[in-house]
């Protein structure tokens, strides 16, 4: 209790316990809000996660389905590149000519042998 004061005593000790019990409460108030920043950032820092993970799904199955778009048009392409290398290719024409010789001659023997 303070004595030397003009204010009564007891008006003193209320305010100055008041002040004590402020002052006692600050580190656990200050706790209380750093926890609770740190829910919230925590939770935003998910909700981010989750938003990512959800676009990168959208993107993969986008990538994914063009990807099956490209190799269902690679196989036209390719067949028809055979076909337009097989058309345009000279070597059936050696093929071709060399068989005929082949059978030509066959021929030949065969009508030269007496029967």
């Amino acid at each position: 209790m303070a004595d030397d004061t003009p204010v009564n005593s007891q008006i003193t000790d209320a305010v100055t316990q008041s002040n004590i019990t402020v002052l006692g409460n600050a580190p656990a108030q200050s706790m209380a809000t750093v926890y609770q920043l740190l829910a919230q950032s925590v939770g935003v820092a998910m909700q981010n996660a989750v938003a990512n993970q959800q676009n990168m799904n959208t993107i993969d199955s986008a990538i994914v389905s063009q990807g099956i778009s490209m190799l269902f048009n690679i196989d036209g392409a390719a067949d028809a590149m055979s076909v337009k290398s097989n058309v345009l290719d000279d070597s059936h024409d050696e093929v071709l000519s060399t068989l005929k010789s082949i059978v030509g001659d066959i021929k030949k023997s065969n009508d030269q042998q007496p029967e």
